[in-house]
């Protein structure tokens, strides 16, 4: 049974200056979600990275309205992470999880499905939770 579906999507130059503020990088994404320094990166590792940080940052404000919730908890605790074939999983920790707990019924069975697309300037994701 469905429990709940959040879609979120986000403009990529939006992350242009916190691609910039490693600070702020840090105050939205869990460590395993951070890119590369962009002093590193070509002009097209930049592109690449606006995009992993809009999706990323899609499906945490899409766990969010699958849960009902809204963001009440730190972004760094839900975070996407690739399995080996490059599948997405949506990983909670801490304060995530302890919401995922408090609001999600028979939470131990829940699966949590999420989807990350982009193209250029926007970055789309999908977050379904099943019990």
């Amino acid at each position: 049974m469905i429990f709940g579906l959040g879609v979120d999507i986000a403009k990529c130059g939006r992350f242009e200056k916190w691609l910039q503020d490693p600070k702020m990088l840090a105050r939205f994404f869990n460590q395993a979600e951070l890119s590369p320094s962009p002093s590193q990166m070509t002009a097209a590792q930049k592109s690449a990275a606006l995009q992993h940080y809009a999706a990323r940052f899609a499906a945490k404000e899409a766990f969010s309205k699958a849960l009902g919730t809204g963001l009440t908890f730190d972004l760094r605790d839900a975070f996407v992470q690739n399995q080996a074939g490059g599948r997405p999983i949506l990983v909670l920790q801490n304060s995530a999880l302890e919401i995922f707990k408090k609001n999600c019924p028979q939470w131990q069975d829940a699966k949590i499905f999420v989807s990350l697309s982009h193209e250029k300037e926007y970055a789309v994701a999908q977050v379904l939770i099943e019990i």
